[in-house]
C-alpha cells in the first residue's frame, strides 16, 4: 500500500468498473460487482487489494496470495487460487499500470512540492504563463519565455531566456533549461539539464578553440526524462528527443543527437554527437553508442554494450564491440570452453 502522506488514492472500484479502465475480461462475470480499495504486490496484498502475475517466477507467491482479485494472463487461469478473482489480460503487467494508475492518478503527474499553487518564484516581466502554470519558490522564468497551462515549475529550477515550454509539463527541482523548445506532458525530473553547450573543440595547438554551440534542443510531446541526465544544445543541427521517448537517470546525449518516436534509454547509456536512433529503439543500461551512427528501427542493444557500426533495423546486439547477439553469445561461449580446466589423464 502507497504511503497516503505522499500519493492520493481513489476508489474503491467494482471489479467491473477496473476490467473497464484496464482492458481486462472477468474470468467469472459473477464477481462484477465485487469491490477492490487498492493495488498490492503479490506477496502482501489482502482480501480488499487486486495484484498481478507477469513473470511465471513468481508462480509459487501466486499460489499463495490472499489478494481479492488477480490480473493474470489467460495461460495462468487454472493456477489461481480458490477464491481469487480473476481479470484476464494479454498483458497483465500493462494493466496493472492501468490499474495503480485508476487508484492513484496524482502519481503519474507532476504534483507541487511546495503543497501550494501560485507563483512564487522569480518570472521576467516579458514571460508568458498559462493558466494554472505553478512556479515555485526559488524558480527562475527568463525574458520571452512561454510555458503552457497547467505546468509546474519545481522549486530551484530554471528557464532560460526564450525557451518554450508546453500544456501539463513539469520541470523538476533544480533543473535547467537553455535553447530549447519543449512539447506538452513532459516530465523532466530534478537535477536534469538540456540545453547547455555541446563539447566541440577544434583542437590543436596553440589552444583547443571552443566551436560555438549553435544549435537548440526539440523535446517532443510525451517524453519523460529521468534525473540529472543531461542533453547538450546542437553545434548547428538541433538536438532532437522523439515524442513518447522514455530516457532514464543518468544519461548524456551529447549534441546533434537525434531521437526517435517511442526509444527507451536506460541509466548511464551514453550517445556522441550526431549519434540517430530511429523510433521504437531499446539501449539497456550503460549501452555507449559513438558519434555518428545510426541504430535502425526496432534494434535492442544489450546492457553494458559499445556501439561502433550501424545497426540494422529490428536487430539485436551486445558485446564490446557490439554484434549481432548471436554471434556474441557464440563468441562467449566458446571463450569459456577454452578457459575450462583440461581434464587430467
Amino acid at each position: 500500500m502507497a504511503d497516503l502522506r505522499f500519493f492520493d488514492k481513489a476508489g474503491p472500484f467494482t471489479l467491473g468498473e477496473l476490467a473497464g479502465r484496464i482492458k481486462a475480461e472477468l474470468a467469472d462475470a459473477a464477481d462484477a460487482d465485487r469491490t477492490v480499495g487498492d493495488v498490492a504486490p503479490l506477496d502482501s496484498a489482502g482480501p480488499s487489494d487486486v495484484t498481478f502475475l507477469d513473470n511465471p517466477k513468481y508462480a509459487e507467491a501466486f499460489a499463495a496470495t490472499k489478494a481479492g482479485a488477480a490480473i493474470i494472463s489467460p495461460k495462468h487461469q487454472d493456477t489461481a487460487p480458490h477464491g481469487v478473482a480473476l481479470l484476464l489480460s494479454k498483458e497483465p503487467y500493462r494493466a496493472y499500470a492501468l490499474a495503480a494508475q485508476a487508484f492513484y492518478p496524482a502519481s503519474v503527474r507532476a504534483t507541487p512540492h511546495y503543497g501550494a499553487p501560485g507563483i512564487e518564484g522569480n518570472v521576467h516581466p516579458s514571460a508568458k504563463l498559462g493558466e494554472d502554470v505553478i512556479v515555485e519558490p526559488g524558480a527562475v522564468i527568463g525574458a520571452h519565455t512561454e510555458i503552457g497551462a497547467r505546468t509546474l515549475i519545481a522549486a530551484g529550477a530554471v528557464v532560460g531566456q526564450g525557451c518554450t515550454i508546453g500544456r501539463d509539463s513539469y520541470l523538476g527541482p533544480g533543473a535547467s533549461l537553455t535553447h530549447a523548445f519543449i512539447g506538452d506532458r513532459v516530465l523532466i525530473h530534478g537535477g536534469v539539464r538540456i540545453g547547455q553547450d555541446g563539447f566541440g573543440f577544434a583542437m590543436g595547438l596553440p589552444a583547443h578553440e571552443k566551436v560555438p554551440q549553435l544549435g537548440r534542443v526539440i523535446i517532443q510531446d510525451d517524453v519523460e526524462i529521468g534525473a540529472n541526465t543531461t542533453i547538450d544544445r546542437g553545434a548547428g543541427p538541433d538536438t532532437v528527443i522523439g515524442e513518447g521517448t522514455k530516457i532514464d537517470n543518468l544519461v548524456q546525449i551529447g549534441h546533434n543527437v537525434s531521437i526517435g518516436r517511442g526509444c527507451i534509454i536506460v541509466s548511464q547509456c551514453g550517445l556522441a554527437g550526431s549519434a540517430k536512433l530511429e523510433d521504437f529503439v531499446v539501449l539497456a543500461a550503460r549501452v555507449g553508442v559513438a558519434g555518428h551512427l545510426t541504430v535502425g528501427m526496432g534494434a535492442q542493444i544489450a546492457a553494458r554494450s559499445s556501439v561502433t557500426h550501424n545497426v540494422p533495423a529490428g536487430e539485436q546486439w551486445g558485446g564490446s564491440p557490439a554484434k549481432p547477439i548471436a554471434r556474441w553469445r557464440r563468441e562467449i561461449a566458446a571463450i569459456q570452453r577454452l578457459s575450462r580446466p583440461k581434464k587430467k589423464t
